[in-house]
């Protein structure tokens, strides 16, 4: 590294990165100081997370300038290099090794300790942070981590983040780290990010979550079509002002989801996990959302109800409809087929009805695919490149025309708008509904409270079973809460 620049421990000049035919970045230029977070908001595929893997060493602009430290990066710039400087990255896509402990995977970041007591050593040590910043966290250092839920393994990825280990930590990148949170592990993370910063170090939040940006962050940056369109201090802008430049229009909660109230048609589920929980009824054209603390059942009972509905034979018994169709909010476990294009990800579910007597016509599956690629803007400039070439969010959106298109009569979702953005979250919230409004039924997890005024009923899971329900016009987030927590109940 040669060249001194400023104060600013990051800095980039005009960065860009070209994949093949794709500009993800361009002419990006920005500067992290110690004692700040700074939210980093955008489209899916607006060039957020391709320059968060060349700060960490990930990628190699093809363009412009990285400072670190204040001195220029030269060519060998990688992830050693990186953590070495103290930046730390927790991406969207966890990055454990799922047949191992938290004690293992914490070994693999770290060389420190003694050589026989390692396991000891490393399993305290991602404990202690655990304990910081997810206190009632309920995990120990021998659980195997392909035995966790999402939201464990969420949480278990950013302690071994904030664990200094071999160098100090001064910069970490947290890519929609709640994205896999409930509300209070949520809390518990970003009221740490503010002790971090306090303490001199630097945050990157990219979230599409508005109020943890503008609640959380001192300052938030704005990227559309890998280029930074705004920048201010959170002090002089406001959350309307950030998602006009995102270039979305601003919706309040009565805009979202108005109550109503709904007309039940005839009953098309019922369904629990426990004897001693209350039974879950949907009934047709009702969207029903399961609430409550990540990892309390509402994936099980989402995946019994599918296993259930699955499949059922016509009243002639020749042929198979499928009742339910399925969004899976962990997409690299549960979603998408990695070494699949991004077209036939998205048609599996419905290929049945691109034909006739067992023959597919691929014109008619084009036209659905280009119809549900333009109606979610999934954003490729080939729809049969590999889905790995979508940005995360694009993968997500994949997933739901791949549900949405079917003629399932119930759409089971569990917790779908993952890391997906703002502007799209609305358009599928719009959609649910005119669909909910056509018959068809959703059963809804969501780890967002906001997303539950959409529902038109709640249940509330605790420890595997419902514990409560709650209609539209009487959610609250205490009432919520207050289910949420048995011994509040």
């Amino acid at each position: 590294m040669t060249s001194t620049v400023d104060a600013a421990f990051v800095q980039t000049e005009r960065i860009g990165k070209t994949f093949g035919a794709v500009r993800a970045l361009n002419d990006a230029t920005l500067a992290f100081y110690p004692g700040e977070c700074v939210g980093i908001v955008g489209h899916n595929g607006a060039g957020k997370s391709t320059l968060m893997n060349i700060l960490s060493g990930v990628f190699k602009n093809d363009k412009g300038t990285l400072y670190v430290d204040g001195k220029k990066v030269e060519h060998h710039w990688n992830t050693h290099e990186a953590i070495r400087h103290g930046i730390r990255c927790v991406f969207q896509e966890l990055s454990l090794c799922p047949n191992l402990s938290l004690a293992e995977n914490m070994r693999l970041r770290t060389s420190a300790g003694n050589a026989l007591g390692w396991r000891k050593q490393a399993g305290a040590q991602v404990i202690r942070a655990l304990d910081k910043i997810f206190p009632r966290h309920g995990l120990g250092a021998n659980q195997i981590i392909e035995s966790l839920p999402i939201t464990k393994r969420q949480m278990v990825e950013i302690a071994m983040a904030f664990t200094p280990g071999d160098h100090p930590l001064k910069l970490v990148i947290l890519d929609e780290p709640t994205s896999s949170l409930d509300e209070q592990s949520a809390k518990q993370l970003l009221t740490y990010l503010r002790d971090f910063v306090s303490g001199g170090g630097i945050c990157i939040l990219i979230s599409h979550k508005m109020h943890e940006v503008m609640n959380y962050s001192d300052r938030v940056v704005v990227m559309r079509e890998g280029a930074v369109i705004y920048e201010s201090d959170i002090a002089q802008t406001s959350a309307k002002q950030v998602v006009e430049a995102m270039g979305q229009g601003h919706t309040n909660r009565d805009e979202q989801a108005a109550t109503r109230v709904h007309q039940a048609g005839e009953l098309q589920v019922q369904a629990r996990l426990l004897a001693e929980g209350l039974p879950l009824k949907a009934f047709r054209g009702e969207i029903i959302g399961l609430a409550g603390l990540a990892g309390h059942g509402q994936t099980r009972l989402l995946k019994l109800i599918h296993a259930l509905h699955k499949e059922r034979e016509d009243r002639h018994g020749n042929e198979l409809h499928t009742e339910t169709a399925f969004v899976a909010g962990d997409r690299q476990s549960d979603g998408v087929f990695g070494l699949w294009s991004i077209a036939k990800n998205m048609s599996l579910s419905w290929l049945g009805k691109c034909g006739r007597a067992g023959m597919i016509s691929f014109a008619q599956e084009d036209r659905l695919i280009g119809q549900w690629m333009e109606k979610l803007r999934v954003k490729t400039p080939d729809m049969n490149l590999p889905i790995s070439s979508l940005s995360g969010g694009n993968q997500q959106k994949v997933l739901f025309a791949r549900a949405l298109g079917a003629d399932a009569p119930m759409i089971l979702m569990d917790d779908p708008t993952r890391g997906v953005d703002v502007g799209t979250k609305y358009e599928v919230y719009g959609i649910v509904r005119s669909q909910a409004d056509e018959g068809r039924t959703f059963l809804w997890y969501t780890t967002e409270f906001e997303e539950l005024y959409h529902c038109d009923r709640i249940y509330v899971m605790n420890e595997g079973e419902i514990v409560g329900e709650i209609a539209n016009a009487d959610l609250s987030e205490g009432e919520l809460f207050r289910l949420s927590f048995k011994e509040l109940a």
